[in-house]
């Protein structure tokens, strides 16, 4: 199993740290190094400064949104920073939810996300491939454009510049169950949310027939810490902020994994507080049990232990939310 640096999005500015644990990750071995965006900093500009002081990591969008871009703009950031970075670059997409789509991008949250997905997926291939011309006639996405605006002057072009690779890594983040069995059939890998050693059967009906060297790779929290309860309180808190506040009510990706997840009067619970503006109660009322069984916290004998679990499993590369180069270091030196 591979490790991977997970450094999410910025907060209110950039967080300093994140260039030192990247350089540090690639001192210890670490395989790859991941940002990710919401409504605020973007995924490709920290990847890009993040590859002008590194050499060897490699480097990954977990998760580029599909709203922020047309596909061919997407395709242009990968194949821009594959070049820059020699190499190094691995695409991670995904479609967030209704809020963050309509309420910040200003676009129609897709009523058939696996057909827009998988309609994306494609023209990125086709600019990558470079075969020729990219030419699609989708139900999300056309090109050339054919819509009732259109001036009937488009034509369909290829990208001037030539991709370093046509075979660039294409990754999905994916929750819903036919969602992650499309993934299996036209990515190169999967970027679990949330995932469970102990609870691998929830996914199992999606991850049939997995093709050879496909990517599962999953986030998790990893502090090395005494107080166990202490440890998991940031946890608890991306928890009660993804269920409790990244979607709808009566729409919520995030709940509804939790609650496939064997959790779901707790996740409703959590949804309840933090609409009602209870957000300190809805971050205590995630259940321990279930923030410890997707991260890795407590002393360094429970880590090596627990992580045991994860090596066991379909799981090719962990993407490590640390918080610190010593924990790092210690999650390095256990995987070895």
């Amino acid at each position: 199993m591979r490790l991977g640096l997970a450094l999410g999005y910025w907060g209110r500015g950039p967080d300093p740290r994140h260039l030192e644990l990247a350089q540090e990750a690639e001192r210890l071995g670490y395989d790859s190094v991941w940002t990710a965006e919401s409504w605020g900093s973007d995924a490709f500009t920290p990847l890009t400064w993040i590859a002008a002081h590194t050499s060897r990591i490699r480097l990954g969008t977990a998760i580029a949104q599909m709203a922020a871009r047309s596909p061919t703009t997407t395709a242009m950031h990968a194949l821009t920073l594959d070049h820059l970075s020699g190499g190094r670059m691995m695409l991670g997409l995904g479609l967030s939810g209704p809020q963050v789509v309509e309420g910040w991008y200003g676009r129609p949250f897709p009523r058939s996300p696996l057909t827009a997905t998988r309609e994306y997926v494609d023209v990125v291939r086709q600019v990558l491939r470079r075969e020729g011309p990219v030419e699609t006639d989708g139900r999300f996405h056309t090109h050339p454009y054919r819509g009732e605006d259109a001036t009937g002057l488009g034509k369909p072009l290829k990208p001037i510049t030539h991709p370093l690779r046509a075979d660039l890594p294409v990754l999905l983040g994916a929750e819903g169950p036919k969602n992650i069995a499309q993934t299996t059939r036209i990515a190169d890998g999967w970027l679990p949310l949330y995932w469970s050693p102990t609870r691998t059967d929830a996914y199992e009906a999606s991850l049939t027939d997995l093709p050879e060297d496909f990517v599962i790779a999953p986030m998790a929290r990893v502090t090395v810490c005494d107080d166990v309860a202490e440890g998991l309180l940031p946890v608890k808190a991306m928890l009660g902020f993804y269920i409790g506040g990244m979607g709808h009510a009566k729409r919520n990706f995030h709940a509804d994994l939790m609650a496939r997840m064997g959790y779901a009067d707790e996740a409703h619970r959590v949804q309840e507080l933090f609409l009602a503006g209870r957000r300190e109660e809805a971050v205590l009322a995630v259940p321990d049990a279930f923030a410890d069984e997707i991260s890795l916290v407590g002393p360094r004998g429970r880590i090596a232990e627990r992580l045991e679990l994860w090596r066991k499993g379909p799981v090719t590369d962990l993407l490590v939310l640390a918080p610190d180069p010593h924990t790092l270091r210690v999650l390095a030196e256990l995987n070895s």
